[in-house]
């Protein structure tokens, strides 16, 4: 803790003169109030992140069309197609049909922005300079490879990175339990329901912990999962996914708030966990290759000393539970 005294007088009384003020109160405030060292913010591009959350809605419609199709056919999705693009191409060109997609898309924008806007507003809070959410559609089985914002300054202190990291998955987290829980009560029961599926999806803790509330007793490939239950489950695998403790993923800023002496060694632990997971489950080598292009550092803080504290060091562990909560070591397979 640094002890900053300002004299107002001309002399200390020993010979020496007092430390101005107008250079102690710029110090007093880089040191105790943090959020008013702050640069100044860049000119955000709003057209180009408004674009592509227009593009993503539209993709997830089309994707969520055959999502919605196939529930109300009882049957899995994608399930005896020989094209699995076709439906979403022929949604794209009949756009009455995007209607269809809405449980779906909807769904899935509405948690992934929540956990953006976690982020950003966080950052407004602490006067970061962040970029607007950028969504990207995709041509995948989800019609999008998520969303993400630009942090362009450095962060000053364990607290604010903290709070920045963490935000995210907390409010995205806190919308996809209720709307889990009602879509896993919805969802059918059908017999043999993953019969001729292209994938299936796996079940983290959470989604299993309602199966067994909402159907007990009945096999998860007995039940058809509604269109809304699958935009919740990508919710769920993406706050997992950022969960890892690595690098600058949120669990990443969350370990290095807590212990940064720790950081680079975790993070390059949990990469080769992915690797060698990836061997059973080629997903996770996929997943692996993209974390080691994006690398395993993080920034240094402009205060690194102070410590984070205790009532943040419980919500790291809250992180935890939430990581194990969402998180499935098999999020997808692929039938023989």
């Amino acid at each position: 803790m640094y002890d900053i005294s300002v004299e107002n007088g001309s002399g200390s009384g020993n010979g020496h003169s007092g430390a101005p003020s107008q250079i102690l109160e710029p110090l007093y405030r880089v040191l105790y109030e943090p959020r008013a060292f702050a640069p100044p913010q860049r000119k955000r591009p709003f057209a180009l992140a408004l674009i592509l959350f227009v593009l993503t809605i539209i993709s997830t419609l089309a994707i969520g069309v055959e999502f919605s199709v196939s529930y109300a056919q009882n049957r899995a999705p994608f399930a005896g197609l020989s094209n699995p693009y076709g439906p979403t191409w022929h949604a794209l060109t009949h756009p009455r049909l995007l209607l269809l997609g809405i449980p779906f898309s909807f769904t899935l924008i509405g948690i992934l922005l929540a956990h953006e806007l976690g982020h950003y507003f966080a950052c407004r809070y602490y006067k970061i300079d962040a970029s607007y959410p950028y969504f990207l559609p995709a041509p995948s089985l989800i019609g999008t490879f998520g969303a993400f914002i630009r942090i362009r300054a450095p962060i000053f202190n364990r607290q604010a990175l903290f709070d920045v990291g963490f935000s995210g998955p907390l409010v995205g987290f806190v919308l996809a339990v209720p709307v889990l829980a009602w879509s896993i009560y919805i969802s059918k029961v059908v017999p043999d329901a993953q019969a001729g599926a292209m994938v299936i999806f796996g079940s983290p803790p959470l989604m299993k912990f309602f199966l067994a509330i909402f159907h007990p007793g009945v096999s998860p490939q007995n039940i058809l999962l509604s269109p809304i239950a699958l935009a919740a489950w990508v919710g769920l695998f993406a706050t997992a996914l950022n969960l890892l403790p690595i690098g600058q993923l949120d669990g990443g800023h969350i370990l290095y708030s807590v212990a940064s002496g720790y950081h680079r060694r975790v993070s390059i632990a949990f990469g080769i966990l992915l690797l060698v997971m990836g061997i059973f489950f080629i997903d996770w080598i996929i997943i692996a290759v993209l974390f080691l292009f994006l690398g395993f550092r993080h920034p240094p803080l402009i205060d690194s000393w102070t410590p984070l504290d205790k009532k943040r060091r419980a919500w790291a562990i809250v992180a935890l539970i939430i990581f194990v909560l969402c998180f499935t070591p098999i999020p997808l397979t692929v039938p023989r």
